[in-house]
């Protein structure tokens, strides 16, 4: 049985004795090709995790196997790893044209070897007219796909990428985005990112490690994740979700929405999480619970009104072209089953 790419065992990370462990428990395992993401605010244990994994630190408990190989007990140092690290300022040498960075991490080759390894890598990731031009000579995402290549020149099975694309602008970040996760398809490389944009989260990754405080919220596809949180902090940190207080019993829970059906059973006082686009307003002889409206954000292919129930205010995404002036009164329906969350 093949083992997997990589396998992390309860571990655990502190910086300084009597200070909070960064990490604590951590349990994730990878197999080869896959597209992982660690979501969570600043300070959750994401790039501690990601450094451990790399060898830059070292881990106070628990174990790494890279490829059934253990790097932790001995500790094994960065180099003799095999995984590729891409930071978030790129740490391209400026002295070196295009070519001289990516042929930089392939010292182990002969150099006619290495000239033609670095060249392939820069046609796969299409920068190859580029190979004598400086750092400096590039744009943003061309210096990305450069520090990219050169960690995929060594062809290590695993890449580890820590918010590489958080010093781009928004248009050119979700284009360099699509091109990274293109370029790792291409060339079957494992591929862990660290991020805190929900976004980039969602539209990289085959699943999803959602941290908080050092522990593992919740891991799965990005799809189950959002349409299945398991806790407030997850079904409020993966976009924006109205959390209700109610009763359950069985697969309804009565709240201040009404009687709601609940994806799956539960008894007993119950916290209810309902997607603002999981409600809707109610057009004329359709039920609705009565609402004032308080303010709206217009976004072109929809518009999110902030809206009153009793002394609770909820987010409704309406893409139906309703306009609803702030300070009216509204009714608002839940057009599908919610969740119960912890």
């Amino acid at each position: 049985m093949t083992p997997p790419m990589l396998d992390i065992e309860h571990l655990g990370k502190r910086y300084a004795p009597g200070l909070p462990p960064v990490l604590e428990e951590l349990n994730l395992q990878m197999e080869a090709g896959e597209l992982v993401t660690l979501l969570g605010p600043s300070g959750c244990g994401k790039t501690t995790t990601l450094r451990l994994i790399a060898g830059l630190e070292t881990p106070d408990t628990g174990r790494i196997r890279l490829g059934g190989r253990d790097v932790t007990s001995p500790f094994l140092p960065p180099e003799r790893r095999g995984v590729g690290l891409v930071f978030q300022d790129y740490a391209l040498f400026p002295h070196l044209t295009v070519l001289g960075n990516v042929c930089f991490g392939l010292h182990a080759l002969p150099r006619a070897e290495r000239v033609i390894r670095a060249r392939e890598t820069l046609a796969l990731v299409g920068l190859t007219v580029f190979e004598h031009r400086y750092p400096h000579q590039l744009s943003g995402g061309q210096q990305q796909r450069v520090a990219l290549a050169r960690a995929l020149a060594p062809r290590p099975p695993l890449l580890l990428l820590d918010e590489p694309f958080s010093n781009l602008d928004a248009g050119l970040r979700h284009a360099t985005r699509q091109e990274v996760r293109a370029i790792l398809r291409r060339s079957g490389t494992a591929a862990l990112l660290v991020t805190h944009d929900q976004e980039e989260a969602l539209a990289f990754s085959d699943r999803l490690v959602v941290m908080r405080g050092g522990r593992v919220e919740q891991v799965g596809p990005p799809h189950e994740v959002y349409a299945q949180p398991r806790t407030a902090f997850v079904a409020n940190f993966l976009g924006r979700s109205n959390l209700l207080s109610g009763t359950a019993g069985g697969r309804h829970a009565r709240t201040a929405l009404g009687d709601l059906l609940l994806a799956e059973p539960a008894h007993g006082p119950v916290l209810v999480s309902v997607r603002p686009e999981h409600l809707a307003f109610a057009r004329p002889g359709e039920d609705g619970v009565p609402v004032t409206i308080l303010a709206r954000e217009y976004k072109g292919h929809d518009v999110t009104y902030t809206v009153r129930l009793g002394q609770q205010e909820l987010l409704v995404h309406d893409a139906a072209g309703t306009f609803w002036p702030e300070g009216t009164e509204a009714r608002v329906r839940v057009t599908q089953a919610a969740r119960a969350v912890r």
